[in-house]
């Protein structure tokens, strides 16, 4: 009886720790839901918003509303084949949650190549809406398109039972990166290869884009000895500061035409100098760019044919191909649609017209495919003076997702093009295809080797949980068994807390705040959770390097560096007060992030952030006139160091006037070691910290500071 009762009080107390740990995952489950939807409110950082969807998923998975939203956002990313589980999740605990559920599964499916799976889902929810004619939702998908979605999958299931012989390989891990690389072109020798990168390295934007990747920048890379070379920025005046894309490359190498995006979309083309540097993009003529979008082009060997991409009114549906042919006076004539052999009611697009002046490769929607934009090849037949009917170049190449921008070698042996695989680098790489005849032995193909990253634009993915989980245990799901692997803690989140209070009155203060990663710029979740208070929470396996941006109109910005540790299994809450200065006259403040090169006045890259918003501030208060000081410490003379303050705060005057601030609004003064802020005796952290540069407000208004 005693043991009986032992046991049973053992018990009662496991069911206990095991409601608290419960509830305790449900409480943390709700938290990072509402920070992925702060996220999707302020951003379009979709991948951020996706982990947080899917942490709180994992940690509740009875919580209808994360998994659909994580399911939706990984459609929305390169792994759209794991919105299957989760849209199941919800459908098992509340089939009726949308209407378009079921549709939702089947997609899921059919990016992940389960064709029979996709099928199911999709008949039932055709059948659901034969049933239901007069629902009207938004959450209703069209019959039409859903019967679209079925034929896609016979389709897969029939080119995934006849593949093609292929070899499909990467490019290059000197080419490829861990960032999207996509939209390759070669010369007819293949020696020369351009293509466009959202990377961090080498990039002339440092900043990122609203959702959390860098600008397009076109790079090249050349063959040498076989061997593609590590790819480097192709530079201005081709590249701007904004987003670059390259579409297509003369036979000769010496034209190079990109997409920009003026007047809706239009195509532009640079030339080769004899030097090697790119001239100016200029736009092609009004017969070629309209007020519509042009997406993509292609020149003959000749030069006497471009084919092109458009959304122009006239066309038989969304984008269509086009032709123009070049007129005695080397001018291109006016455009004709290449018809309803090649173009479709849906998209149709990235022409390639081969070296041999009439083999078309292109990309469509609209025809026999397995899901989005699938790859064809047409054949112009002189004598009937007509296209041949596309053939789809078949499974491997063309998948269920978007297979765009492929180009073919003058041999037809080879072609390139950008795909999403496992040996991958990260998000698309650059692929080159090799095409065998019906027969002949394939080689094993050659797996391109990555090179240690030198930087991470996202955290690894969660692994895929089981179908119906009871406990928050990841498992990846591969083709063959595996060893089990040791669970690991799930991480706790680590939490910054920025409060901000006026620096005279203590009052809380709402302004613009940012935390981004100090390694690549990336932006950390955020949320508003009462005035003046802001959260970044983030789950990083390793102490993480921050910088904190706060910005608000009247008063002066902060930047300064925080480092967060590592997640454990412990959550960890770190609670930072920041005061925030009034902008009046009189009041200083050191600019933290300006860093010169050793005993110069040139500025490091890491400066420039801080010297934009000095200048932005200017030019928000154009009432307002600045001194520029200079500071160091005791190390080296007196008069050496005077002179080095002074050209210090010059460079800075000098940067904010060439951004176009009038010259009487602000002043230079180096001070060199005569205001220090902290001990300059034998401490290394003091005299650092007199090395600086500052700026004070001498005018604003009718007001004017003593000096």
């Amino acid at each position: 009886m005693l043991l009986m009762v032992l046991c049973l009080g053992s018990a009662g107390v496991a069911q206990g720790q095991m409601a608290t740990s419960r509830a305790d995952s449900i409480s943390q489950a709700a938290e990072y839901y509402e920070l992925a939807q702060e996220i999707l409110k302020s951003t379009k950082v979709v991948t951020q918003a996706r982990e947080y969807f899917e942490i709180a998923a994992n940690l509740d998975p009875g919580h209808v509303e994360a998994n659909y939203m994580t399911g939706l956002t990984y459609q929305q990313t390169i792994n759209k084949d794991r919105s299957a589980r989760y849209f199941l999740r919800v459908y098992q605990k509340d089939p009726n949650y949308r209407y378009d559920l079921l549709y939702s599964i089947g997609r899921g499916f059919q990016y992940g190549q389960k064709f029979e799976e996709a099928l199911n889902y999709y008949n039932q929810y055709k059948q659901k809406t034969l049933s239901d004619v007069n629902y009207r939702g938004k959450d209703k998908i069209q019959l039409r398109d859903v019967e679209r979605r079925i034929e896609e999958c016979k389709n897969g299931l029939e080119y995934a039972k006849n593949p093609k012989h292929y070899a499909i390989v990467n490019v290059s891990a000197k080419v490829n990166s861990i960032w999207p690389d996509y939209g390759p072109v070669l010369n007819e020798d293949e020696t020369i290869l351009i293509f466009t990168s959202r990377r961090q390295e080498d990039n002339l934007n440092e900043n990122v884009d609203s959702d959390n990747f860098y600008f397009e920048d076109i790079f090249y890379s050349e063959k040498v000895n076989g061997e593609w070379t590590a790819a480097k920025n192709i530079k201005e005046p081709v590249n701007d500061m904004y987003h670059n894309s390259n579409l297509s490359l003369s036979a000769d190498g010496n034209t190079l035409y990109v997409y920009r995006y003026d007047n809706g979309g239009d195509i532009f083309y640079s030339t080769k100098e004899k030097d090697g540097s790119w001239s100016m993009p200029q736009p092609l003529s009004e017969y070629i760019n309209s007020s519509f979008a042009e997406k993509s082009v292609s020149v003959s060997k000749d030069g006497s044919l471009m084919f092109y991409s458009s959304d122009r009114p006239g066309g038989l549906g969304g984008l269509d191909i086009y032709m123009s042919r070049k007129d005695a006076k080397g001018k291109w004539s006016r455009s004709e649609n290449l018809g309803p052999i090649i173009n479709t009611e849906f998209d149709d697009e990235s022409p390639f017209i081969h070296y041999d002046g009439k083999t078309l490769y292109f990309s469509s929607r609209g025809r026999k495919g397995m899901g989005g934009y699938d790859i064809y090849k047409s054949v112009y037949d002189s004598t009937a003076k007509q296209w041949t009917e596309p053939i789809n170049l078949g499974y491997p190449i063309n998948t269920p997702d978007e297979d765009v921008f492929f180009v073919a070698t003058k041999d037809g042996k080879r072609g390139y093009y950008a795909s999403v695989r496992d040996d991958g680098q990260g998000y698309t790489d650059i692929y080159m295809v090799n095409f065998f005849p019906d027969g002949e032995p394939q080689p094993e193909p050659v797996i391109a080797q990555k090179e240690p990253a030198k930087e991470e634009p996202k955290k690894e993915e969660p692994q895929p949980a089981k179908p119906e989980p009871t406990l928050v245990a990841e498992v990846k799901e591969t083709p063959t068994p595996v060893p089990p692997k040791k669970e690991e803690p799930v991480l706790q989140p680590v939490t910054l807390i920025i409060r901000l209070t006026d620096d005279e009155t203590n009052q809380p203060l709402d302004a613009t705040v940012n935390l981004r990663r100090q390694s690549d710029n990336q932006l950390a979740g955020k949320s508003n959770t009462a005035p003046g208070e802001y959260r970044f929470t983030t789950t990083q396996k390793q102490a993480t390097q921050m910088m904190l941006s706060i910005e608000k109109d009247g008063y002066l910005f902060k930047n300064f560096k925080v480092t967060l540790p590592a997640a454990t299994a412990q959550p960890q809450e770190i609670v930072r007060t920041v005061e925030l200065n009034r902008l009046k006259v009189g009041v200083s403040s050191v600019l933290r992030n300006i860093y010169f090169d050793f005993d110069k006045a040139t500025f490091m890259k890491e400066s420039y952030d801080e010297l934009n918003k000095l200048e932005r501030l200017l030019n928000e208060n154009p009432d307002m006139v600045i001194e520029i000081s200079g500071h160091t410490d005791n190390v080296g003379g007196k008069e050496y160091n005077r002179v080095l303050s002074q050209r210090r705060a010059q460079a800075v005057v000098d940067y904010v006037v060439q951004k176009g601030i009038s010259k009487a609004r602000i002043s230079a003064k180096g001070y060199g070691e005569e205001r220090p802020i902290a001990s300059n005796d034998d401490d290394k952290e003091g005299r650092a910290l007199n090395r600086r540069v500052e700026f004070k407000v001498l005018r604003r208004g009718g007001s004017v500071a003593n000096q």
